[in-house]
């Protein structure tokens, strides 16, 4: 017996589980979106840089064209209108002018961000989020003071840099941006400008709550919909599983396997293939256990014949007597070998059958060949066999010596029931998408209430010193072979005079 083939994905936890774990497959699928949302951070990073580097070359022009003691007001006024504090610095590096020394603080470090998520909590989730995706964590943001030198920014443009720019991390974890230009007026020689982009921060801590909330509502559908389905899936498999469970330790006449009539799905189709399967099984073991009380009893009566004719062998020395017992014992014998013989062939039949490989039949050749060797066996004074040869190939499929048999047990049978020399009659031909075949005797017939009974095992009609002869089997094997061919055979009024016709039916090849 080989070993199951066993899926790489069939793992040893049950369906449940696996249900819950292919619908977390779509939170992992949302949760992804975290490196999406770190992308989304970057770009607006990017774009605030660049953003700071164009309002530090705008102060610059206005710086340039500005008076010298306007400046101070200039700058207030800008640093007010953009947010940001600047800073003008001379050739020397020396800090000119501050918007904070005449106009408002633009931002500020308490330790609290002005956002809705401005809790320690929130702090947090930046954190962990950053670590998730691997994402570039900005300095800590220092302020450098008077020296332009201490700013990297100015530092870059000091030596020749047009415009530089940088991104820091306030200690509140919100960005920070600097941008520093070159002015070339009177004195002022750079302009320096330090923002606090919060809104780049309250822009990703919006989309990643929009997303927790997303990947909450998916994680609540997908437990609501793993439990339906465990429900409507596991529950009735686990029934069916009990049921066969119960079948299989002997318990099946008490069994009631749910045949599920709601549903129409593949689990209905399961439970009803069981139910149905379950019930074979109970009609099979039921013949099993009616075969081998039959085989019991028949075999009983030659056995104890046989036993009494020994023990009489032992009480007589008659020679009359003795060979009177000596003829009992050889009939017994006779009697039990072909018992024994159609038994052993109807315990065969179905499994041989269930793997026989069926070919098409030429019923037609097959009976003309078989009515012709009869007929040369056939001793003077014993039936003939006729065949009406059809003008027609009547094809079917199944396994021909099995169809052979089961004709010849019928035309056996036909000749045993027929008066001595009374012909046989077997005739075929095609009825639509069948093929029949009829074996006509002019035996006593059957009548009506006893059509079915005869193909029970071991039913016999005979007298019982004919039985010898016939198991009372013959039938029955018949019976087997057709319905395993996918056929029929019932008995109906003879054509004859007298006598009856047995009709079996075959599909078309």
């Amino acid at each position: 017996m080989t070993e199951p083939t066993r899926e790489p994905w069939q793992g040893r936890g049950s369906l449940t589980r696996r249900i819950l774990a292919v619908n977390v497959v779509a939170l992992v699928l949302i949760a992804g979106s975290l490196f999406y949302l770190d992308n989304f951070r970057v770009r607006l990073i990017e774009e605030r840089r660049a953003q700071a580097e164009g309002e530090a070359q705008l102060a610059a022009a206005a710086i340039n064209a500005a008076p010298r003691r306007a400046r101070q007001a200039l700058i207030a006024t800008l640093a007010k209108r953009s947010g940001d504090r600047l800073r003008l610095y001379d050739d020397t590096g020396a800090q000119l002018l501050d918007s904070w020394a005449t106009g408002p603080r633009t931002y500020g470090f308490d330790g609290r961000a002005d956002e809705p998520w401005d809790t320690e909590g929130a702090r947090y989730i930046d954190r962990l989020a950053e670590r998730i995706v691997g994402a570039n964590v900005p300095d800590p943001f220092v302020d450098a003071g008077e020296r332009a030198k201490d700013w990297p920014e100015l530092a870059s443009v000091m030596g020749g840099a047009t415009v530089a720019s940088r991104v820091w991390l306030a200690p509140d974890r919100t960005l920070i941006i600097t941008a520093a230009t070159a002015v070339n007026s009177e004195r002022t020689r750079f302009v320096l400008s330090v923002g606090n982009a919060r809104d780049v921060t309250k822009l990703v801590r919006a989309e990643r709550f929009r997303l927790a909330m997303i990947m909450l509502g998916t994680l609540f559908l997908s437990i609501a919909l793993s439990l339906f389905l465990a429900r409507t899936i596991v529950r009735p498999l686990r029934r069916l599983a009990l049921a066969a469970v119960r079948v299989r330790l002997g318990r099946a006449r008490e069994v009631v396997v749910p045949r599920l009539p709601d549903r129409n799905d593949e689990i209905g189709m399961l439970a009803r293939a069981v139910s149905d399967m379950t019930q074979a099984l109970r009609e099979r073991i039921d013949a099993t256990e009616a075969f081998a009380a039959d085989v019991a009893h028949e075999l009983k009566n030659p056995l104890a014949s046989m036993a009494s004719a020994v023990e009489s062998l032992g009480r007589t020395s008659s020679p009359e007597i003795t060979a009177q017992l000596h003829a009992i014992l050889t009939e017994d014998i006779r009697r039990l070998d072909r018992s024994v013989t159609d038994i052993a062939e109807l315990s065969r039949l179905d499994g041989e059958l269930s793997r026989t490989s069926f070919e098409a039949i030429d019923i037609a050749a097959m009976l003309d060949t078989t009515v012709a060797a009869r007929e040369l066996r056939r001793s003077p004074g014993a039936s003939a066999v006729r065949f009406e040869k059809p003008p027609e190939r009547l094809l079917t499929m199944g396994d021909e010596p099995r169809l052979l048999r089961a004709v010849e047990n019928l035309v056996d049978n036909a000749i045993s029931f027929s008066p001595p020399g009374a012909p046989v009659v077997i005739s075929a031909g095609r009825d639509g998408d069948q093929i029949y075949v009829y074996v006509d005797d002019n035996g006593p017939g059957i009548p009506p209430d006893r059509r079915e009974a005869i193909f029970r095992r071991f039913h016999s009609e005979r007298p019982e010193d004919d039985f010898a002869r016939h198991s009372g089997l013959g039938l029955a094997i018949a019976k087997t072979i057709i319905e395993a061919m996918g056929g029929t055979i019932v008995v109906d009024d003879g054509a004859l005079s007298t006598g009856a016709r047995f009709a079996i039916r075959l599909p078309t090849a």
